[in-house]
């Protein structure tokens, strides 16, 4: 165990534990026992000592008045909020004890976990409780609230979650921030982008909404929500046309394309401005600048794949590359996510062996309303932990409802009395990741990290991994895969032969090192992990299971006689709902808002300041407007996802649908429809 827990005072190595592409790496001032002081790694490769707010504030986080220190046990009614503290142990006993009664009436699939990443760390979020769920035989849970459409369109195209170097984008000379508002949400690619701006790269942002990164750009293009794939085949089609397409690259390195030059004939500029937005002349802009420039560096953002046709939009922009035989040069190809680069050995890290019944159901964290309803055989008891479904989850009005069953025996593990929390039997403290021992890999930079516990547990909080650890104990397992060590986790996970690009990634080089840099080779020349070891420009393997084998526009899905198109878009200052109950970090952000068209206000009689009712069929939010450009008309977006203990109705979840995505059980939050009135 980690040496800096003894030490009173210092500063110390640390890494950011938040689901961010960044992963800073971070120095911790202690005084006293205490955290202090929190800021940049200066020698950090890619973060360079820069950090966000979020972190910066985050000792206020840590030592805020509200953290869990102890456990507790319902007292009041569900959601009502009202507890009394018990000690570890009765905790352990009373959760053992009613799932020990609920799997000998209804059996261990009645159980469900419940998680996401809320914690980065590994063994925090896919470790001892992977093991203890699996030897348990609960249903598991279909972790796809994220980037899964994305990540599968990615896949069949470039057949891995493997890109460009951000570090190599210094070196771009166009560079396209697609559906992403990375000022807020990936900085450091913007820091990249500015070095790039000084060197003459041009920085183009296309989106639904005008935010911080679109202020950011020398030229934004604002688009119609779901469109994003239509923009990108009028973009082949001009290229194509033009003959501003590498043959070369094309023949050695794509199947396919052959196909595709034929199929985006249908994609003229005319047409796709129709269902784009965007003028015709700005698409022919666009195309040619791409065709022109090189290196030219996409970014493609996690916002145009939470829609419907989320998964072809990514296996779409994601051709673009190919087109013009960007991925020959340092600084050109593109990022979706590069966590292929620092893939552990899954297998070893949340032993699936464990898990006796390989038929056992499978439920999607997306429908976790639906499957508190009207599940057959139902969820009897939930364990949630890394995630506060009552505000993140889409259709939240039907997850809140599902979480006040009474019959429904819920335990929730956090730092804080989230909205989830409040619906919990039995709520348990969960320690900060300072206080953890974890390694974490960024699905953005190619550097591995190491925490060391920093910091003594705060009050009586535990890790995840203790307290399946303790669970598992109670239970009866005695299985060794439950004794290890974080230790032992750690250097096991690491042991991966299948990815080359961990050679020297083990755990005494990042003890030693702090962060350890994957060994990556350009990806051409080349065989990609695809069928073919090709781009895939034409997918046999999409056609086989049902997909157009070429990138396709798809419109989204019928959401109801409702004239706005809602996109519930990330804040600058909180992380999904991570933030949103700590005072600091809701002073920074304000309140949340209803950003909407001039043209839109106008005809409901709303001006900008005024009060408004948001809704459609599934629920309702109260917010205030701000009205100006910043969207296309019929189109609103807010930002951020805010607690809502006081019943002020600012949940947007409320609105969002629980469909799921086109591609890998995605999540559609952003092809939802709402109507707005001022209120009175």
């Amino acid at each position: 165990m980690s040496s800096y827990i003894d030490q009173k005072n210092g500063v110390f190595p640390s890494v950011c534990s938040l689901d961010c592409p960044d992963q800073c790496g971070l120095l911790v001032t202690k005084k006293d026992g205490k955290i202090v002081k929190i800021e940049g790694d200066p020698n950090h490769p890619v973060t360079q000592g820069n950090i966000c707010n979020k972190v910066r504030n985050m000792p206020a986080r840590l030592y805020d008045e509200n953290r869990l220190q102890y456990p507790l046990k319902r007292i009041g009614a569900k959601g009502e909020g009202k507890f009394t503290r018990i000690s570890w142990d009765e905790a352990i006993e009373t959760i053992t004890s009613q799932w020990k009664e609920r799997m000998e009436k209804d059996g261990p699939e009645s159980i469900l976990p419940y998680s996401f990443y809320g914690n980065m760390g590994n063994l925090t979020a896919e470790g001892m409780d992977r093991r203890f769920f699996n030897r348990l035989g609960s249903s598991q849970l279909d972790r796809t609230i994220c980037s899964t459409a994305g990540g599968k369109g990615y896949r069949y195209t470039m057949g891995a979650a493997l890109g460009t170097d951000p570090e190599d984008t210094i070196h771009s000379k166009l560079i396209i921030f697609w559906g992403i508002n990375a000022v807020s949400t990936n900085m450091h690619q913007v820091a990249l982008a500015q070095k790039a701006r000084k060197n003459g790269a041009k920085i183009i942002v296309i989106d639904v909404h005008k935010n911080q990164t679109g202020r950011f750009a020398d030229w934004f293009i604002p688009i119609l929500p779901g469109t994003d794939s239509a923009l990108a085949l009028g973009m082949m089609h001009i290229l194509f046309a033009e003959n501003k397409v590498n043959d070369s690259f094309l023949k050695d390195y794509t199947v396919g394309y052959e196909q595709l030059r034929e199929h985006v004939l249908q994609y003229d500029p005319e047409t796709v401005s129709s269902i784009t937005g965007v003028p015709v002349e700005d698409i022919y802009k666009l195309a040619r600048m791409y065709g022109d420039i090189s290196p030219s560096f996409i970014r493609i953002g996690n916002g145009p794949q939470h829609h419907d046709n989320g998964g072809m939009f990514v296996r779409t922009i994601s051709c673009l590359p190919a087109l013009t035989g960007q991925w020959l040069l340092k600084g050109g190809g593109a990022i979706k996510g590069n966590s292929g680069y620092l893939a552990h050995h899954a297998g070893r890290l949340q032993r699936p062996n464990l898990l006796k019944n390989k038929k056992t159901r499978v439920i999607n964290m997306n429908v976790i309303g639906e499957a508190l309803l009207s599940a057959d055989p139902p969820i009897k008891s939930l364990f949630i932990y890394s995630s506060n479904p009552a505000v993140v989850a889409p259709n939240v009005e039907k997850v809140r409802k599902g979480l006040a069953r009474d019959d429904l025996f819920t335990v929730v593990h956090d730092l804080f009395l989230t909205e989830t929390a409040r619906f919990a039997d039995i709520v348990l403290p969960a320690t900060s990741s300072y206080e953890n021992m974890d390694f974490y890999a960024s699905y953005w930079h190619h550097y591995m990290q190491i925490q060391q516990p920093i910091v003594k547990p705060y009050g009586e909080s535990k890790s995840n991994v203790e307290v399946f650890r303790l669970l598992a104990n109670a239970m009866g397992f005695d299985e060794p895969d439950f004794k290890e060590t974080e230790e032992e986790m750690i250097a096991d996970a690491l042991n991966n032969p299948c990815n080359p690009y961990l050679e020297g990634i083990t755990l005494d080089s990042l003890l030693e090192k702090q962060y350890v840099k994957a060994k990556v080779t350009p990806l051409f020349p080349g065989k990609l992990k695809t069928p073919s070891g090709k781009i895939e420009l034409y997918s046999k393997k999409m056609e086989k299971v049902g997909y157009p084998p070429l990138p396709t526009y798809i419109p989204l899905e019928d959401d109801g006689d409702y004239p706005l198109q809602f996109i519930p878009a990330p804040n600058h200052n909180f992380l999904n709902s991570t933030f949103a109950i700590n005072s600091k970090h809701q002073t920074l952000e304000k309140e949340p808002k209803l950003f909407m068209n001039a043209e839109d206000a106008l005809n409901r009689g709303v001006e900008d300041g005024d009060r408004v009712k948001v809704w459609n069929d599934r629920g309702e939010c109260v917010l205030k407007v701000s009205v100006g450009e910043t969207v296309l008309p019929g189109v609103v977006a807010t930002q951020g996802l805010w607690e809502d203990p006081e019943g002020k109705r600012q949940l947007v979840n409320s609105l969002t649908p629980d469909r799921i995505a086109d591609m890998g059980g995605g999540a559609t939050f952003f092809s939802g429809r709402v109507e707005v009135k001022k209120i009175n």
